[in-house]
């Protein structure tokens, strides 16, 4: 017969586990239940310790997982896993006891096709290189010295205060223009086009901008903007993505002034990077890029004035010399006088001596002749010879009559060159001007309030600075 009651036991207690025991019971459990096992995924967050372990999550669209490789298992490798690939791994899913996190210890890796971002990140890149955004041509060297550095980023940034910090410590002198933007979110891309567009103003001062809009900007007291950076921290592909936008990209190419990217860290590129003129590494990098240290310029300015001064001394030093070379060639007038005379007195002693030794030779020919010929003609060579002998007496006084009136003549030229000699004419106390650069000063007009001249005396030269011109 059955009974009419129904006796409940009494409910058993739960067992209570220890925190070290329940992760090592639920990693047991995980490993006899799903392990070996093979997952596919989108590789986000990838670093790799200086120990040579890899780590980094797998996601897509439902959910992510954090994975570990070790070196071993990372030395197998025969590729470089980076941010948005899409990979398959091979592993065992495990408990990081330490910290009780649930993780995938990957033990090999293969390329299993790109992310869906990164696939839409190549589509773009695809597109804006072949409309030429990206050529090599359309990319414009930094100016040397920016009169003003502009700067898009987000204020809360740390890439903000580094590159404050590098440009005040290396261009103190320079201003920077800080427009404020969101650099991630869904909002983001927006928000940096308009702060480009804002700084785009500054950069058009005077340079094609509205006159109208010229005046209110200069009336903000902003400065001209030579150089802009648009900066950011480092991050996943999904944190950088902002930077990937089709918008952004054609704001950037049409800046009217040179744009450094630097977004993220070195091995991070977006396509912010290929369309502006420059890529830096990091945010820092591009500060440095935009400017060239002030002692730099500064010792590049001493080293151009050293240059200077020494080609002025050289310069000075062959002019000297050439001055000197050309006042050893030019006399006085009376010193070409005196040459001149002594040139015709040596030439009236050799017509004299010459003409002598002719009547010599004439009379000895006309000797030998008169022995030879008939009487009958004898006296009429002796004629002839008398008439030589004659002539030989006054060949001495043509000669010095010709060589008194070449003297005559010398003696004429002498005075009239004398009276040309401006030795002459300085010692009459009249003086020659001359400018700095040599040229003589034959006007009044020609000179200004506080000229130096140089004045040229009979004795010397007197420096003299000009204190009012008086034309007539």
């Amino acid at each position: 017969m059955e009974s009419d009651f129904f006796v409940q036991p009494p409910a058993s207690a739960p067992r209570i586990w220890a925190v070290g025991a329940l992760t090592r019971a639920i990693a047991d459990a995980l490993e006899a239940r799903f392990n070996p096992v093979a997952v596919r995924g989108e590789i986000s967050g990838f670093t790799r310790a200086a120990s040579g372990h890899c780590y980094f999550s797998l996601k897509d669209e439902a959910g992510q997982l954090r994975c570990a490789m070790f070196r071993r298992a990372a030395g197998l490798l025969n590729f470089n896993p980076r941010e948005g690939d899409q990979v398959e791994v091979r592993g065992r899913v495990a408990v990081y006891e330490p910290r009780g996190d649930l993780q995938l210890v990957v033990e090999s890796m293969q390329r299993a096709g790109q992310g869906a971002l990164f696939e839409q990140f190549l589509r773009l890149k695809a597109q804006l290189e072949a409309e030429g955004l990206f050529h090599a041509e359309r990319k414009r060297p930094l100016p040397e010295t920016p009169r003003a550095i502009g700067v898009v980023t987000s204020l809360a940034a740390a890439a903000l205060h580094d590159v404050l910090t590098a440009l005040a410590r290396r261009v103190p002198h320079i201003p920077v223009v800080v427009v404020p933007a969101a650099v991630q979110g869904a909002g983001a891309p927006e928000e940096l086009r308009r702060a480009l567009s804002k700084l785009y103003l500054l950069a058009q001062v005077g340079v094609g901008l509205e006159a109208d809009l010229a005046q209110k900007v200069a009336a903000d007291g902003a400065p001209p903007i030579d150089v802009i950076l648009l900066v950011r921290g480092g991050g996943s592909i999904e944190d950088l993505w902002a930077f990937n936008d089709e918008r952004l990209a054609r704001t950037i190419a049409v800046s009217p002034v040179p744009l450094i990217s630097g977004v993220g860290h070195e091995t991070d590129f977006t396509i912010a990077d290929f369309v502006a003129d420059l890529r830096a590494p990091t945010p820092t990098a591009a500060a440095e890029l935009a400017s060239v240290p002030r002692a730099q310029r500064l010792a590049d300015v001493d080293a151009l004035a050293e240059r200077l001064a020494r080609a002025l001394r050289r310069r000075v030093d062959a002019e000297s010399q050439r001055l000197d070379w050309l006042a050893g060639r030019l006399s006085r007038p009376s010193d070409a006088v005196a040459a001149e005379r002594l040139r015709v007195d040596r030439q009236a002693q050799r017509l004299r001596h010459a003409l002598a030794l002719r009547l010599e030779r004439e009379s000895a020919r006309l000797a030998q002749l008169r022995d030879r010929l008939p009487r009958p003609l004898a006296p009429r060579l002796a004629a002839e010879q008398l008439r030589l002998a004659r002539l030989g007496e006054r060949l001495p006084d043509a000669v010095a009559r010709q060589g008194a009136a070449a003297h005559e003549r010398l003696a004429l030229a002498a005075l009239r060159l004398a009276a040309l000699d401006p030795q002459r004419v300085l010692e009459r106390g009249y003086a020659w001007l001359q400018t700095a650069d040599g040229q003589a000063v034959t006007h009044a007009a020609d000179t200004h309030i506080g000229q130096a001249l140089t004045a040229t005396l009979a004795d010397g030269k007197v420096d003299l600075s000009v204190v009012t011109p008086r034309p007539r």
